[in-house]
């Protein structure tokens, strides 16, 4: 695994969804704070996104717009004031409209993704609030700066709004997912979207940095030393000490211990393996020490957080391994 996927992996909860909004003339919809990740896709025509706090963006045809929090927002035709954004309908009232007669339609493609956000990864949490990918170039000789995106755009499309295709309810997930994470990527490799200052974006680009954190999350179970994750990134302890702690926030050790945490509870949240797999397959030879680190980490046992994460069924039981 690598630290986009692992991230978006240890955040992840239930099925994305999407769905197609398609208006015409005067319109202005909202959209609540929620749990989880957003985006919007302007396929035809254009229109203003205006969130709760920060400056207001137009999106042009192409145009792609994550909201990695789940800030609340209005999609608008234009810049509405603060009468028609109080009057703005919510966004599940109006759906796939036909157009009126001689107005221009608007068609977005708009989806959640559902995300537990206890423990989310420094890489996500730094995101902004909004993070627009224009469509740049289209319609001249610039080249796109995203064409996986725009690829992925199209395929999502085409499955989401011809209804009835066979494996349309395994492919729409996937493509989701394909789009999250390419949203992401182009983040953290384009200064364009606002990433120059962030610090992740630097610590992907920086050779010794991403091998580190290649070795860590590929075998995080292994009997890692700061010596040995050095030697094997290419360089000396001092070194690799330094240039990690300065891009990734935390010395290797230490991102190591809590990326171990948050790889645990997500297998505690995923299924009801014995305490003594998970312990093996983050790195801790006894449930005892995964228990007690855990506790440190998280406040609580991995049963009883195991158990405040699965149906009621399990609860009862799974709590007693704490």
């Amino acid at each position: 695994m690598d630290v986009v996927s692992d991230a978006i992996a240890a955040v992840r909860t239930g099925r994305p969804s999407v769905n197609r909004l398609r208006v015409s003339g005067s319109w202005c919809v909202r959209l609540e704070p929620y749990e989880g990740a957003g985006f919007h896709v302007a396929l035809t025509g254009g229109c203003w996104l205006l969130p709760d706090t920060g400056p207001a963006l137009t999106l042009a045809p192409g145009d792609a717009v994550l909201l990695p929090h789940g800030a609340g927002h209005v999609l608008a035709d234009g810049p509405a004031d603060a009468a028609t954004l109080a009057r703005a309908v919510p966004f599940d009232t109006v759906g796939d409209r036909a157009p009126r007669p001689g107005a221009s339609a608007v068609e977005l493609l708009c989806g959640k993704y559902r995300l537990d956000r206890s423990h989310t990864h420094p890489l996500l949490a730094e995101l902004p609030d909004v993070i627009h990918l224009p469509r740049e170039g289209a319609g001249t000789d610039r080249a796109d700066p995203h064409p996986e995106l725009r690829s992925a755009i199209a395929l999502l499309a085409r499955e989401a709004g011809t209804p009835g295709l066979p494996g349309a309810c395994a492919a729409v997930p996937s493509l989701l997912d394909l789009l999250l994470v390419y949203m992401i990527r182009a983040w953290t490799t384009d200064p364009a979207t606002g990433s120059g200052s962030a610090r992740w974006p630097a610590a992907l680009a920086d050779p010794v940095v991403t091998e580190a954190l290649r070795l860590l999350h590929s075998d995080p179970a292994a009997p890692w030393t700061a010596d040995l994750l050095a030697t094997r990134s290419g360089v000396s302890r001092a070194t690799l000490g330094r240039r990690f702690t300065t891009l990734v926030g935390r010395p290797p050790m230490a991102y190591l211990t809590w990326w171990r945490m948050t790889r645990a509870a997500t297998l505690l949240r995923a299924a009801d393996a014995p305490l003594e797999s998970v312990a093996r397959q983050v790195g801790y030879g006894t449930p005892y020490a995964l228990s007690h680190a855990f506790r440190r980490e998280f406040g609580v046992t991995p049963g009883r957080y195991r158990a405040g994460h699965l149906p009621r069924a399990h609860s009862t039981s799974l709590a007693k391994q704490s």
